[in-house]
């Protein structure tokens, strides 16, 4: 079970806007919240959360329609899902905590969901950290170039129901295949078993399956709406930024670019950002995780 990877947090349950959020918690210092991807759980944070929670209050929480956080019905503008919406969650889980300004480490969707939070409420964040992603319009900009293919994020907005029809006969195959894509070994060689297990238990679930789709619905539509919009705007985040990316992934990979990650934020909406790139594959809290606290806590203490 996933309570074994996190000794000594608290589990907390907690109301919001769109229904119940389940987070863990540990530790005293400054409060810092961390954000998972897809198709994971708060239990991607294993390696690390325990380690960071000897400086700061760490909050591991699950994003609504995922891991143990309620999964509401999508809305036809997919609004439910957009990354706007996700970030009122964080702040209502961290004001129920008791914090209003905190930290925010996001991989994969979570880090989209952080990015947002920050352009959205520059007040709540006071430092945030990206794990391999690449602004979401400027993805969506990229594929539909043909730069890159549309692959999932193509496939599972999708309209509804063909994607959660399709997946949902045989849902984990389906995941476990984008995770050995995703790793740079080409299997689940560098994941916990009882990391994994999370993950099947919340994907092998018709309505997690359905708010993922809408997840990526939203980040065709509205989120990359709100990124245009911003950029427009010339609204950048005004808080310290550290881009963290694997060199496999957004590299070498499938979301392979010529440029490096922190470069395209520093043109977009993070014009201060810094950043390193780390041996791994595109799970970098789990494939490498030595590497990765180690330049988040440098950038946490500086």
């Amino acid at each position: 079970m996933s309570d074994d990877l996190f000794p000594g947090f608290e589990s907390h349950w907690i109301d919001t806007e769109v229904g119940r959020i389940f987070a863990r918690s540990k530790g005293n210092g400054k409060p810092l919240v961390l954000l998972h991807g897809f198709p994971q759980t708060h239990a991607m944070w294993h390696h690390l959360a325990p380690t960071l929670a000897e400086t700061h209050r760490v909050v591991c929480m699950d994003l609504r329609g995922y891991g143990w956080s309620t999964a509401p019905q999508g809305d036809a503008k997919h609004e439910t899902y957009s990354k706007r919406a996700m970030g009122r969650d964080v702040i209502e889980v961290m004001e129920a905590l008791g914090h209003v300004h905190f930290t925010v480490i996001g991989h994969d969707r979570g880090a989209r969901v952080g990015y947002r939070l920050a352009l959205d409420h520059p007040g709540r964040v006071e430092r945030l950290a990206l794990l391999d992603i690449l602004p979401t319009y400027h993805v969506w900009e990229r594929m539909r170039a043909g730069t890159i293919p549309e692959a999932h994020w193509g496939y599972l907005s999708q309209a509804y129901p063909q994607p959660e029809e399709e997946i949902g006969r045989d849902p984990i195959p389906y995941f476990e295949g984008l995770m050995r894509q995703w790793s740079a070994a080409g299997d689940l060689s560098a994941f916990d078993h009882r990391a994994v297990e999370a993950y099947w238990q919340s994907c092998n679930e018709p309505t997690r399956i359905h708010a993922f789709c809408e997840d990526y619905r939203a980040g065709a539509t509205r989120d990359v709406e709100a990124d245009e919009a911003d950029l427009a705007a010339g609204k950048t985040i005004s808080c310290p930024t550290y881009v963290i990316w694997s060199d496999f992934y957004l590299v070498s990979g499938p979301m392979g670019h010529a440029q490096k990650p922190v470069e395209i934020w520093r043109r977009s909406f993070a014009p201060k950002a810094n950043g390193i790139g780390v041996t791994s594959g595109h799970f970098v809290a789990e494939e490498n995780p030595g590497a990765t606290l180690e330049a988040l806590q440098a950038f946490l203490a500086a």
